[in-house]
């Protein structure tokens, strides 16, 4: 099966990402919306607010009547009235006038500023002394500045956080349009796995993968479903991808995809229908023999066993085909996030290849200082360890110490 294994760029690797439609769309409430991604573009039908907002207690006045005022030169103006939160104003206001306003109330007519009550003082009960100036629509939210009608605000595409969940709410809108959650199933494989409840002997090991890469799914807005632990056996591993197959979307198979004992996995998916390899092998480190296949519509990756190998893989390539596959807009723009730090030591790099480097941010000053874990791919200690990785590019030949470098954050 060595004829499969030619790396594939990983440029050319996401160009694969058009090959796989983006889910449908589904009506949810609004309490359920938060982390989901919209599929409907949110216009506000009016403006918000829709009136002048003072944000602040203080007096609504013309702010050119207090232009000039200072504590040595006080401006008067005549009180004629209070606006309680909800109520509308009944009357304008002229230049010399003001009314009392608390925070939210709506301006009257004829002011375009709300003067703080820290600078005013009630001469009586009909007059005010000002002794600060206030620039026109100074303490005050106008008409449409936080929300026009017929823009649009938030786009199809966007992943909604808890402050658009309070727009959406600010603008009424109870029950939305999402694209469904892809449903990602996961499979572990290899004689040497066992269930986490069991006590390992010498030469096994509990199934990690099943649950970092579940977090992981979970993480960037999928459903992870686990299909359980199959030894090397091709054909139960092409069972258990069939049966899955009838429920997900993806299809992750954990261990199996490394060269020589591990080619069942390439002869399990060979075997299902329609199917085809997309790539085996992308030159980076860790996570050279990772696949790519596809079964009719349904996406398969083969992971590396090893857990840390894995978790790279996925955070790094795999996320962004679940978030495309999710209907985000821009896929793996967060995890793309990078902190510039220093580097504490030299890293080794071969060229040819993508080296990710575990790394941990400590803050030194102004600056952060960016420190190497380095270890084993199968050391799940290291990521425990680490804020991100340093992604040295193929055609550079390692890293010197006091270089600056930019860590890409784990999310």
């Amino acid at each position: 099966m060595e004829e499969f294994f030619k790396v594939t760029p990983m440029d050319k690797v996401f160009q694969y990402m058009s090959r796989f439609t983006v889910m449908g769309a589904e009506k949810i409430a609004l309490h359920q919306a938060n982390g989901r991604i919209l599929a409907e573009n949110i216009i506000p039908e009016s403006n918000y607010p829709e009136f002048n907002r003072a944000t602040m207690d203080g007096y609504a006045v013309k702010a050119e009547s207090t232009f000039g005022a200072s504590e040595a030169n006080p401006v008067y103006l005549t009180l004629s009235g209070t606006i309680a939160m909800g109520e509308i104003p009944s009357s304008a206001i002229r230049t010399d006038e003001t009314m009392a306003i608390s925070t939210g109330g709506m301006l009257p007519d004829g002011s375009n500023g709300v003067v703080m009550r820290e600078y005013v003082t009630e001469i009586d009960a009909a007059t005010i002394e000002i002794v600060r100036s206030i620039a026109p629509w100074t303490n005050v939210i106008m008409v449409g500045e936080d929300m026009a009608a017929g823009e649009i605000l938030l786009p199809s595409g966007t992943r909604l956080r808890p402050q658009a969940c309070g727009t959406l709410a600010a603008l009424g809108r109870h029950h939305l349009q999402v694209f469904k959650q892809p449903r990602i199933g996961i499979i572990s494989t290899g004689d040497e796995i066992i269930p986490i409840e069991r006590k390992a002997a010498i030469g096994q090991i509990r199934d990690v993968n099943t649950y970092t890469l579940s977090a992981m799914i979970e993480n960037c807005g999928g459903i992870a479903e686990s299909y359980g632990i199959i030894g090397d056996d091709s054909q139960r591993l092409k069972s258990a991808c069939l049966k899955a197959m009838e429920k997900v979307d993806m299809l992750l198979l954990s261990g199996g995809s490394s060269v020589g004992t591990r080619d069942m996995t390439i002869e399990a998916i060979t075997a299902l229908p329609d199917a085809e390899i997309l790539v085996h092998g992308i030159p980076l480190s860790p996570g050279k023999p990772t696949i790519l296949a596809r079964s009719g519509n349904t996406q398969i990756w083969g992971l590396p066993g090893q857990v840390t190998s894995a978790m790279i893989v996925f955070n790094r390539i795999v996320r962004r085909f679940i978030e495309h596959m999710a209907g985000l807009d821009n896929p793996a723009g967060i995890s793309s996030i990078r902190i510039p730090a220093v580097l504490t030591r030299n890293i080794p790099s071969t060229p040819g290849r993508t080296d990710y480097i575990r790394t941990r941010l400590v803050a030194d000053g102004n600056q952060y200082m960016a420190e190497p874990i380095l270890g084993k791919s199968g050391l799940i200690n290291t990521m425990i360890k680490a804020d991100g990785l340093i992604e040295i590019d193929m055609n550079t030949e390692g890293l010197e110490k006091g270089a600056v470098v930019h860590v890409l954050l784990f999310t």
